[in-house]
């Protein structure tokens, strides 16, 4: 087990070297000078100074060849620092710090959310496979499965803040959320996270519940489902007992895949809702070509994403007892 490990780490690092020198490489070559785009936001009424601009480049090292700046990036990274934001004059490590919590809260609660629905969702499908019922609820996760997060936030925007005005239309909190209470609080959270977290988690919702489906489909298709059928066990106890733990591993498989579908969704859904997360911020930065931005929030998408893969990975040994890591 720990040789496995310590292989997949080898090989997470070799990855992670490769996703940030291409990402490094692409965005070195994007038009616009951030530099540029850095002083006209300190002062867009100022015309832009040759020699003023020709010291930022200097000093962020932008002048430097792509593979000379990037493996100076790598040994300040490597020495824990994420450089600073040429648009924001602050150091990145500061602002992926601020902006981690609000993107987990709303990508984690998608992601259980997701996964504790889903189950008895599928399970349900799977006990009523041809009847009525199911075939409408199947047809209503196809659509959910194939309509856009971001149309759907949009939706969502102008039904229940705008039009009845029950939700906040943007933000995390309101205005005057100091002064509340503890309790009010968690509730001013709760009505500003809603929004996106059903936005997050529909898509993976009823991926996972047509997943779940069509795994248990062809698992009580087996010989052992019909013996256990012929020696009376009752219907509940075969689906519960006999046929999902057999669908549990590539269910399982599923979770090291989800997340980075909820980091890239992230982008423009926090964007949509003005949620001040790792998304949002990533955003910003492309629009500003703040390199250093990118790149530190490159590295951390990255890193939760090998991450995720890594436990999924090893939670085949808890969900299938056969699966041996030597």
């Amino acid at each position: 087990m720990l040789s496995y490990v310590i292989r997949r780490l080898l090989i997470g690092a070799l990855t992670l070297l490769l996703i940030t020198f291409a990402i490094y490489g692409l965005i070195r070559f994007m038009p616009g000078d951030p530099t540029v785009f850095a002083l006209e936001q300190m002062d867009p009424g100022r015309a832009l100074n040759k020699q003023e601009i020709e010291r930022m480049r200097e000093q962020f090292g932008l002048n430097d060849q792509v593979h000379v700046a990037y493996f100076k990036w790598l040994s300040n990274v490597a020495r824990l620092d994420l450089g600073r934001s040429i648009s924001r004059k602050q150091p990145v490590s500061r602002l992926i710090r601020e902006r981690i919590a609000p993107t987990l809260t709303i990508s984690l609660t998608s992601l259980v959310l997701a996964y504790l629905l889903s189950i008895p969702l599928g399970l349900y499908a799977t006990v009523r496979n041809g009847k009525t019922d199911e075939r409408a609820f199947s047809l209503f996760l196809y659509m959910l499965y194939s309509f856009p997060a971001f149309v759907a936030a949009l939706f969502l925007q102008i039904i229940f803040a705008v039009k009845l005005g029950w939700l906040p239309l943007f933000g995390m909190v309101s205005d005057d959320y100091a002064h509340m209470s503890t309790l009010d609080k968690s509730w001013d959270l709760f009505r500003h996270a809603l929004l996106p977290v059903i936005c997050y988690t529909y898509g993976g919702l009823a991926m996972e519940s047509r997943f779940i489906r069509s795994n248990m489909m062809e698992v009580m298709k087996q010989d052992y489902i019909r013996t256990a059928r012929a020696k009376g066990v009752s219907p509940l106890r075969i689906v519960v007992h006999h046929a999902f733990r057999n669908t549990l591993i590539p269910f399982v498989t599923l979770l090291g895949l989800t997340l980075p579908s909820l980091l890239s969704g992230s982008v423009i859904l926090e964007q949509i809702f003005s949620w001040p997360g790792m998304g949002r911020l990533f955003f910003e930065s492309i629009r500003e070509r703040d390199y250093p931005t990118i790149m530190g929030l490159t590295l951390i998408f990255s890193l939760l994403t090998l991450v995720a893969q890594l436990l999924a990975d090893m939670l085949y040994a808890i969900v299938d007892p056969r699966v041996r890591y030597s």
